[in-house]
């Protein structure tokens, strides 16, 4: 099973691409991770990306491209893979069409995860983080016993400036500017399902299991 989550930020995309990986037994696959361990590693790409990174420029798509494909030949993924925070734009879709393509593979489903834009903002404003023990809470869905204090530590609870509404909706701003055209792209592929991400976790992954089934 080969497939791609999409979702802002909040949307739960993370919980659920983590989820599936257990439960489908195949990797899930975070650029950001496979970037900085490529960059460890000092693979071919791993040291093309460094060259960027130590300079403060951007990694170009071809690289980012090549080091997901680099990760999609390691042997963990021969029984699939969850792409989580890639593609990011067509440009890097149609280049992962193709690479997937030179290996033999094709996508089965790509997943949108649905949230309206204020329950984000409201999720992600009632997070607050311990700044001793860098445990999570949420003044909402899960608040400490103490407010402001952190339940496993006693350290103080605060919130971190991305999780400030000013910031967060900025990022939904972004996020919607360069989705929509990835989304669009899939749509024409007829790849794309949306899935509800408002409704409780678990109904949220049998969504996405039953898509996959049917793929």
């Amino acid at each position: 099973m080969k497939l791609i989550l999409l979702g802002p930020p909040g949307a739960g995309k993370g919980t659920q691409a983590k989820l599936l990986a257990e439960r489908l037994e195949i990797p899930q696959i975070a650029t950001g991770d496979i970037l900085r361990a490529a960059v460890k590693q000092g693979t071919p790409m791993g040291l093309k990306a460094k060259g960027f990174m130590d300079a403060g420029s951007l990694v170009p798509d071809e690289v980012v491209v090549g080091i997901v494909r680099e990760r999609l030949q390691q042997v963990d993924c021969a029984r699939g893979f969850i792409l989580d925070g890639f593609p990011r734009t067509v440009a890097q879709a149609e280049a992962l069409k193709e690479m997937l393509a030179s290996l033999g593979k094709n996508l089965n489903a790509v997943i949108s995860l649905e949230v309206d834009n204020e329950a984000l903002v409201r999720r992600l404003t009632g997070r607050r983080t311990c700044q001793e023990c860098g445990r999570g809470f949420h003044v909402d869905f899960d608040p400490p016993k103490t407010d402001g204090t952190c339940d496993a530590c006693g350290g103080e609870l605060y919130q971190r400036d991305d999780d400030r509404e000013e910031t967060i909706r900025r990022r939904l701003e972004v996020y919607t500017d360069q989705t929509q055209p990835l989304i669009d792209y899939y749509r024409r592929e007829r790849l794309l399902t949306p899935v509800d991400g408002m409704l409780p976790i678990t109904e949220v992954q049998d969504q996405v299991l039953g898509i996959l089934q049917a793929a």
